[in-house]
């Protein structure tokens, strides 16, 4: 079994910056994926970014230069740097670990992100 603790979300004014973390916990295959999703209000939820243990990145065009993921192998966390925040990035960011080549999918508690304009 597999546990991810978000951390980080909170409060912050259109330009400001914050930082997510995501530590997993238990047994955790070596081949996996890392990332992080959001879910506006009312809304599905959508990728943000995801970084393999390798270090190769995808993003969502709409975090494309504003957002920054990164991984600590050794501590099995990720982050999420994200600066330039805008209003439209509010939403409850969950972490994802995704086991390959099965493609299952752990998932957080949430973090909410709240950007005031």
């Amino acid at each position: 079994q597999v546990q991810l603790v978000e951390s980080g979300g909170g409060l912050v004014q259109a330009g400001g910056s914050l930082r997510l973390s995501c530590t997993a916990s238990g047994t955790i295959s070596s081949f996996n994926v890392m990332g992080w999703y959001r879910q506006p209000l009312g809304k599905q939820r959508e990728l943000v970014a995801t970084i393999t243990r390798e270090g190769s990145t995808n993003y969502a065009d709409s975090v494309k230069g504003r957002f920054a993921i990164s991984r600590d192998n050794a501590k099995n966390t990720v982050y999420v740097q994200m600066n330039s925040l805008k209003a439209e990035d509010t939403a409850v960011y969950y972490c994802n670990l995704r086991v390959l080549p099965w493609n299952y999918d752990y998932w957080g508690q949430g973090t909410q992100v709240t950007v005031s304009s």
